[in-house]
């Protein structure tokens, strides 16, 4: 069933696999696909999270998947369209798209401009790491493109955010990772670590010596940020701040979207959908897959009434509270995204994963000893 009161916080779309680019920690799988969402799909799966309910007075969709913008700016814009008008007009939609840069144009900042779309733009830091793994097909850097596409963006001046992927060539670099991103005009940076997830089975932050090194990259990137007044805001930095009075008291149970079920609910360019994390639509279930429905004919009431969806979500349940029994960061994270504990342990009623380590326990950590060393009280995070 739907939880009473629920309501959803981003409803994904994938207008389609395809990417321009080739990145080698990529988990997406057909990413050579050039299949695209038709402006009926688009709708149909607007129209099925109004008629479950779970729109409020306010709801995100969220563009992302292969490269949002092979879709040419016509398609695009009508899918745009599409889902506009399926929703009550009482609701405020904002769109987001995240993208590589490498194509936006005029035109598409006229696009942007003209339906107030939000962009995100992956780029991994100065080039000599970006390039590293952000590739064309053929082998060649992406940088120079990105940044031409982040110039418009500054020149149009379109606020944008950024994400970066943090991989072993990352963590020698905090300074120079740092001097990249500060001058530019973003509002917030996000740091994904190289993960462990769907086509990409190994991450080259594995191993015992990682955590320390990931340790030391983010303390100086603390420092870096803390020294210019948090003038960049760094998206994990700023969780973390925000997760404990400095009194050292809980300032409350935590959550994580990605493991309540309906605040998130992802579609591929073909109109299947899933919920909880978002990266599980293109995962395998040992024979089967993690596809609840489809919205062209499941609606979200049926689907959440099904043997599927219901050992899905209590199997998901069973490992946040496992965690919520083990481990003193809980009161942080609520128990984290499934999407990795299936990735890494083979199983959503596991515990503790690489992402947790470094995303949540280190960079809690870190904040935490910065922050008492500038003057304010020590955190300590306790059980819930």
């Amino acid at each position: 069933m739907i939880p009473p009161g629920t309501q959803i916080e981003l409803l994904i779309l994938q207008p389609t696999p395809f990417c321009n680019i080739d990145c080698d920690y990529c988990y997406l799988p057909d990413r050579a696909s050039t299949t695209k969402m038709h402006p009926d799909v688009a709708r149909a799966a607007a129209e099925r999270v109004v008629e479950a309910g779970l729109v409020g007075p306010r709801v995100s969709i969220v563009w992302h998947a292969g490269e949002p913008l092979t879709m040419g700016l016509p398609a695009f814009e009508a899918l745009v369209d599409a889902v506009n008008g399926a929703i009550p007009s009482s609701t405020e939609v904002t769109h987001h798209v995240q993208t590589n840069a490498m194509l936006i144009s005029s035109e598409w900042c006229d696009l942007f401009e003209r339906k107030s779309i939000r962009i995100g733009v992956s780029v991994d830091g100065p080039a000599f790491l970006h390039d590293a793994h952000r590739r064309t097909r053929s082998g060649k850097g992406t940088h120079e493109r990105t940044l031409a596409g982040i110039r418009l963006l500054v020149e149009r001046g379109i606020a944008f955010h950024a994400i970066a992927v943090v991989t072993e060539a990352t963590l020698d670099y905090p300074d120079e990772f740092y001097d990249f991103f500060a001058p530019l005009p973003i509002h917030l940076l996000g740091l994904n670590v190289e993960e462990i997830e769907g086509t990409h089975h190994r991450s080259s932050l594995q191993g015992l010596t990682m955590k320390p090194r990931y340790r030391r990259f983010m303390t100086r990137l603390f420092q870096r940020v803390q020294q210019d007044g948090f003038k960049l805001g760094v998206r994990e930095f700023n969780s973390a701040m925000a997760a404990v009075r400095f009194s050292g008291e809980p300032s409350g149970p935590a959550s994580d979207q990605q493991n309540a079920p309906w605040r998130i609910v992802t579609v591929d360019c073909g109109g299947r959908y899933t919920t909880f994390s978002p990266e599980l639509l293109g995962l395998s279930w040992g024979e089967d897959t993690f596809v609840i429905g489809s919205v062209q004919d499941t609606p979200i009431r049926e689907a959440a009434e099904s043997a599927k969806f219901q050992r899905l979500e209590g199997e998901i349940t069973a490992g946040i509270r496992a965690c919520e029994a083990a481990c003193e960061y809980f009161q942080y994270c609520g128990g984290g995204a499934p999407v990795n504990k299936y990735s890494e342990n083979g199983s959503f009623a596991s515990t503790e994963t690489m992402f947790c380590q470094l995303t949540r326990k280190v960079v809690l950590d870190v904040v935490a000893e910065e922050l008492a060393g500038a003057g304010r009280p020590r955190v300590r995070v306790h059980a819930s």
